[in-house]
């Protein structure tokens, strides 16, 4: 079972490589680094004491995340999902896929593998980009020295993961829905409609309830503990429905 599943991961895996989504994860991880990098370019007389500054890495955490979980992770979380979710509809292989000596429920966690893998990939080059945000200027700049702050690996490890938890029922419903409908714009559509209505109620006070703010919510500090918990509940609920749905999906392809 174990070594059909990595069959399964590494033929998802080869065609992942020919979709779009491998470049939004790109791009979507290098696209807050770069903005803060031009910025802090831009205000070049602050160069040299903001990198000698105590705070220098918490003040650019703040500020690639700020955006970031406000806006760009929900929706970047939206379309990569929807678009890995979409892949067999596009290609139209869903009846070669099922030929195939795998059984339904690798192939449902192998894609689902994928979509976690990709976003940790994600993760993994956006705080590349938050490290070059502060090493570039001193390479390129003599009179700006290297930050003079360690750089807090742990405190970045654990915020980046709850950032990463907040994404989990969001892949969950993405998935779901990407792999019950033929059309792509209908997992983006009403992911895009969920996030804008969250936003909408971002300050309801039953506002926990709504996963799709969850990562606005971790970055401002408000219901912390109620949010992770809610957001593996919903994650192992929306998926368990996610892969029965699957299962017992009459038209497949």
């Amino acid at each position: 079972m174990t070594l059909n599943f990595l069959h399964s991961f590494q033929s998802e895996w080869l065609k992942h490589k020919h979709s779009a989504a491998v470049w939004l994860t790109v791009a979507g991880g290098a696209f807050m680094p770069v903005v803060i990098l031009m910025r802090r370019f831009y205000y070049f007389d602050e160069l040299a004491s903001s990198n000698s500054a105590a705070n220098i890495w918490e003040m650019l955490y703040h500020n690639s995340w700020q955006f970031m979980s406000m806006f760009l992770l929900t929706m970047g979380v939206i379309l990569v999902t929807s678009m890995i979710g979409q892949l067999e509809y596009r290609n139209n292989t869903w009846k070669q896929l099922h030929t195939t000596p795998q059984s339904l429920t690798t192939l449902f966690f192998a894609k689902l593998a994928l979509i976690l893998v990709m976003l940790l990939q994600f993760f993994i080059l956006f705080n590349i980009g938050v490290y070059l945000e502060g090493v570039i200027p001193a390479l390129l700049f003599k009179k700006v020295p290297f930050p003079a702050a360690p750089f807090p690996f742990v405190a970045y490890l654990v915020g980046n993961g709850k950032f990463f938890i907040t994404c989990l029922p969001v892949i969950a419903l993405q998935y779901l829905l990407s792999l019950q409908y033929r059309n792509f714009l209908v997992p983006v559509g009403v992911g895009l409609a969920m996030y804008i209505f969250s936003v909408m109620a971002v300050k309801w006070e039953y506002g926990f309830t709504i996963p799709y703010i969850y990562s606005i919510y971790s970055f401002n500090g408000q219901y912390t503990d109620r949010i992770y918990i809610f957001s593996v509940a919903y994650f192992l609920l929306i998926g368990l429905a996610g892969y029965l749905l699957f299962i017992y999906k009459r038209e497949r392809g």
